[in-house]
């Protein structure tokens, strides 16, 4: 995806740095054993996603989506709520902030060599493990609706698409950000949401 703030989760569920410090978690290893490679990104790594993440945009290149190039998420000197690599050293990545109080999947970015192999949805599945272990509720993000890796790809890992009206005041900025930047010129933008628990009704 197209996109970031520093600490990972995982492994272990390492402790997730909160970007308001209202709380800390650690988790289990308990269904995390299963998601091959994922684990938590050492502090270390940050500087090898920023070429990670410009490789994997170049397949939104070759569909003929002219976006401009951000500065990767890593290189942002921002702290996420989480980060996540798949490999060692990291051949993929899940970059997670915290947004309106829930994680926001910033960026997830797998190198083209490695792809195939399923890390995109293990990356995805690992983000999600370790935010429902935390007590979180649910998982946003921002896709392109029509491209067969983001939004597609992001519904058949069970997420769906969230209506404006519906949107945080966080998620509402998110958008008009990536509409001021061009997104939108490149192909329909939305919001979509994965329930880690029973959805309210009222």
């Amino acid at each position: 995806d197209q996109h970031g703030r520093d600490r990972p989760g995982m492994g272990r569920v390492a402790p997730a740095r909160l970007a308001h410090g209202e709380r800390t978690h650690t988790g289990s290893k308990e269904g995390l054993s299963g998601l091959a490679d994922v684990r938590a990104a050492r502090l270390e790594e940050f500087a090898l996603l920023g070429a990670i993440e410009g490789q994997a945009g170049v397949r939104f290149l070759e569909l003929g989506l002219s976006l401009e190039t951000p500065v990767p998420v890593a290189e942002r000197g921002e702290v996420p709520l989480a980060a996540f690599v798949a490999g060692d050293p990291p051949v993929g990545f899940a970059w997670v902030n915290l947004v309106c109080g829930e994680p926001h999947l910033e960026e997830l970015a797998v190198l083209r060599s490695a792809g195939r192999r399923g890390l995109g949805r293990a990356l995805v599945e690992g983000v999600c493990a370790w935010a429902k272990d935390a007590d979180y509720r649910s998982v946003t993000l921002c896709a392109f609706r029509d491209v067969p890796w983001n939004g597609p790809f992001y519904l058949s890992a069970g997420f769906v698409e969230l209506s404006p009206d519906r949107w945080c005041p966080e998620l509402a900025s998110i958008r008009a950000t990536e509409r001021a930047n061009g997104l939108d010129g490149a192909g329909a933008r939305v919001v979509m949401i994965r329930y880690l628990r029973a959805a309210r009704t009222t």
